[in-house]
Parts: structure tokens; C-alpha cells; sequence
């Protein structure tokens, strides 16, 4: 397996040739071969940390949290706004090899998704599953509110408002959040100008997570089945739009038995 995405270093697949890593890809890196990789892709604003921890509570699984430039360590760089751009310079700067599986919670998951499919159309490795949470299946209607442009107050109380995304003490620290609002500026502008483009069913399996308080719903959620052409489950939590913070082994469970058919038998741990 390659892992020329390894964060700190440079790596070499089995036939001993180098790579530079990806700067896209954080995680402390495993020893020995993992059984699957899960890459992770954030929700608006949000940072790799919080699902690279995932990886302490799914043995056997090589788990990176996708970090896209204006945040986190690359902070400095300019961000990207725009779907299709954030897509290319992702897949211009990192390979992935199997076998791994995306997992993209609101804004990450309809990244993820289209990362998928822009390997579809590149003739690239597809990944073994798509496990996307807590957003509408893309070709619905968006009818969320734009918050792109709002002034920094009225942007603080609608993201916590909406999705409770930041916590009270961080959304009362001003200083904090003048470092985070770029951030949720850029996601939502990309959130903004998205237009799904019509295309072929992916074959690749889809699990679809949500919780049962969120404004997302179960019908905006099963009608992600449209773009599968390989299987499709859906996966219900007690909880809100967040429904992983309130209940966290709930998610590890499900992430075990949904990556546990693509590991090696003496990689699985946990499974259910």
C-alpha cells in the first residue's frame, strides 16, 4: 500500500520509491500496514483534529484528516472557494491507495463525494465506501439560508443557532473567533456556489449517516440511493446535527462494522 499521503514525512511504497507528502493529509501514522485507510473530511469550519482522534478507537484503521489550505497549519495559504478547484489541487497533491474509504460529515461529505467522483472521471482508485453524514443528497434544492456575506456576530449566532458548531465558550472568546470565521466563510461560500452536475451513479457503496434532531432529514438523507449503483444503507443516531459529540461510540460502532468486510481478517478489531 501506498502512503505517499503520510503527515511529517516522506514514504515509500513496497517497491521503495519516495514521495512527498501530502500536505492535504494529518494523522499520525500507524506502524506496520494497516488494513484500510479512512480519510476524513471536515464539516464547515471544522478542523482534521477532531477526526483524526477517531483513529484511537478503530484498530487496524490508518485513519488522516483532509486539510484544505487557510486553515489548521496552513493557516497562510490562500483558501479555495470553489468546489471543483478545492477538488483539483486535492487530487493534483495526494494519491490515494487501497484500500480505503471516505468519511465526510456535513460540508465534508459532499466533498467527499465529489472527490469520488472526480476519481471516477481521472480512471483513479475508487474508494471502497463512501460513508457521508448529515447532508442532503446533492441534487435536492439547496434552501438553506446564505451566510457567507453576514457580519461576523450575525455568522457566529446563525452557525451556532443552525448547527451548534461552535461551542459557548469559544463562540464568547472574540480573539478565537476572529481566527475561525475566515474559515466558515470560505466552506460556506463553497456551500453557496455549489451546483450539482448530473451524472452516472458511482460504484461504490454508500452508507449515510444522520442524526434523528438534525434539520437535515431522513427523506434528504435516503435519497443519496440515486447515486450509488453498488449499495446503499442508512444509519440513524439519537442527536442533532453534531450527534457524535453527544454520543461518540455510537459513530465508532458504525465505523467499525461499515469498514470491518474491507480489512484483512487479522487487521479487524471491534467489529460488529
Amino acid at each position: 500500500m501506498s502512503t505517499e499521503h503520510i503527515s511529517g514525512r516522506s514514504a515509500e511504497d513496497t517497491s521503495g520509491r519516495r514521495f512527498a507528502r501530502s500536505p492535504w493529509t494529518l494523522g499520525k501514522t500507524m506502524p506496520g500496514d494497516p488494513g484500510v485507510v479512512l480519510y476524513c473530511f471536515p464539516h464547515s469550519g471544522g478542523l482534521a483534529g477532531e477526526y483524526i482522534r477517531l483513529g484511537r478507537q478503530l484498530p487496524g484503521v490508518q485513519v488522516y484528516g483532509i486539510c484544505p489550505p487557510g486553515r489548521g497549519g496552513r493557516a497562510a495559504e490562500p483558501p479555495v472557494t470553489e468546489m471543483d478547484a478545492l477538488v483539483a489541487a486535492l487530487l493534483d497533491s495526494t494519491r490515494f491507495s487501497g484500500p480505503f474509504a471516505f468519511f465526510g460529515h456535513s460540508l465534508g461529505a459532499l466533498v467527499a463525494f465529489e472527490v469520488a467522483r472526480e476519481l471516477c472521471a481521472r480512471g483513479r482508485e475508487l474508494p471502497a465506501r463512501l460513508i457521508l453524514s448529515a447532508y442532503p443528497a446533492p441534487h435536492l434544492p439547496r434552501t438553506a439560508r446564505d451566510l457567507a456575506t453576514l457580519p461576523d456576530d450575525e455568522l457566529t449566532e446563525a452557525v451556532c443557532d443552525r448547527y451548534g458548531g461552535i461551542p459557548a465558550e469559544v463562540a464568547e472568546d472574540a480573539d478565537l473567533m476572529e481566527l475561525l470565521l475566515p474559515a466558515f466563510r470560505t466552506d460556506f461560500t463553497i456551500l453557496e456556489n455549489y451546483r450539482h452536475r448530473p451524472g452516472a451513479p458511482l460504484p461504490v457503496p454508500l452508507d449515510i449517516l444522520g442524526g434523528d434532531q438534525d434539520s437535515v432529514t431522513a427523506g434528504q438523507l435516503s435519497q443519496w440511493s440515486r447515486h450509488t449503483s453498488a449499495g446503499f444503507r442508512t444509519h440513524r443516531f439519537t442527536g442533532g446535527h453534531f450527534y457524535f459529540r453527544d454520543d461518540p461510540a455510537a459513530l465508532i460502532t458504525t465505523l467499525r462494522a461499515v469498514l470491518a468486510p474491507h480489512q484483512p481478517t487479522a487487521g479487524r478489531g471491534g467489529g460488529t
